[in-house]
């Protein structure tokens, strides 16, 4: 029996690489493989993993604050809290590697499982490391990367470009596109553009469409087909704008239930450029016009944006530009039909459909038999 500890967690970009390495060696190695998740109490992963069928330990550990915060001051206690639980996980489990995805939660067990001797290895979402990943990468076995370069944070020779993996789900099989259309009231024919922000939604891009709808020549009519995915948590505030403003052309939603029909219709996609995203869009071969958010540490998601945007693959507006330029900037690239053909096939060539495959090739190389 073999037996596997995954951990990362607070978001979703952290969470679901790990899923989808998981669905990997379950199809490959099925019974004779035990997966246990680590993530953090009270975060997201701890109500998803187990909703997906697989066995999940929280630790009680919080995140660095990057500013002045009086939250810094208990951290020691959490950390040294959580590192003795993480000891006692994998006493219990007995792992034979430990592979961490990121974030926070993925830190003390992989950390511990290096004191202890324990194989692990390490897969970095994005273009420039996190700093937990920059931390337990120096005793990684395996770095498993997204993005080139990556060498400038880990150790050249453990560095494996291996993409970001995908859950199984997405990108497999031909879409109905006619179906896709009408899953979203939409007309074949019409130049498409789709807006998405994330499942809680993100507010430039909500202000990007408030402010154009005010501002369409014809009043109540935009002149493309768009998808606006506002988010939950912004939903009821833009459905009562949308209420007061009602615009023909404009579908809203607060979350996309088909995100394969939602890339299949659109000609231009508007989106963050988180790194799983990054990934999907590669898959999905769809030109893009990135937002990158500033929130996020080492504004790793400019660096995203930025090392598709230096191949052609893709543009890119900063997130104070794209409520008064953003729109006008996709309608731009949905008129060039060459833009978007040349698009599609640069952002195409950075796809790696089998990336939850190759992390798990790392991980089991370092199984002992």
């Amino acid at each position: 029996m073999k037996r596997i500890i995954l951990s990362g967690g607070g978001t979703g970009g952290h969470i679901y690489p790990a899923v989808s390495v998981a669905e990997a060696l379950k199809q490959r190695f099925g019974e004779e493989v035990e997966i246990l998740f680590v993530g953090a109490e009270g975060k997201m992963e701890m109500t998803l993993v187990p909703n997906l069928g697989y066995q999940i330990k929280g630790l009680n550990i919080v995140g660095l604050q990057r500013r002045l915060a009086w939250k810094n001051l208990a951290l020691p206690y959490y950390l040294l809290r959580s590192l003795n639980q993480a000891r006692r996980i994998i006493k219990e489990f007995k792992p034979d590697v430990v592979a961490g995805f990121g974030g926070y939660a993925s830190a003390p067990i992989v950390f511990v499982a290096q004191c202890m001797g324990i194989p692990t290895v390490i897969q970095e979402q994005n273009s420039y490391a996190g700093l937990v990943n920059k931390i337990v990468g120096r005793r990684a076995k395996s770095v498993c990367v997204a993005y080139e370069g990556m060498g400038r944070f880990f150790d050249a020779e453990k560095v494996v470009m291996t993409g970001n993996p995908l859950r199984s789900a997405f990108g497999k099989g031909e879409i109905d596109r006619a179906a896709a259309f009408a899953h979203y009231g939409l007309q074949e024919g019409m130049p498409t553009i789709l807006v998405v922000g994330g499942s809680l939604g993100t507010r430039t891009l909500n202000n990007m469409m408030k402010s154009w709808i005010l501002s369409l020549d014809e009043v109540g009519v935009a002149p493309v087909q768009v998808i606006w995915q506002t988010g939950r948590f912004y939903e009821k505030e833009m459905r009562t704008f949308f209420e007061n403003y009602p615009t023909k052309n404009i579908t809203l939603v607060p979350f996309i239930d088909r995100m394969d029909y939602a890339y299949e219709v659109a000609d231009v996609v508007i989106s963050r450029s988180g790194a799983c995203t990054v990934s999907e869009l590669c898959l999905a071969k769809k030109p893009t016009l990135f937002v990158p958010s500033p929130n996020v540490a080492e504004d790793h998601q400019t660096k995203n944006a930025r090392a598709l945007v230096d191949k052609d693959a893709a543009r890119m507006v900063s997130d104070a530009e794209a409520t008064d330029c953003g729109i006008a900037t996709a309608l731009k690239m949905v008129a060039d039909k060459e833009l978007l053909a040349r698009l599609s096939e640069n952002i195409g060539k950075l796809a790696t459909p089998e990336a939850a495959e190759r992390v798990a090739d790392e991980i089991v190389k370092f199984i002992k038999d």
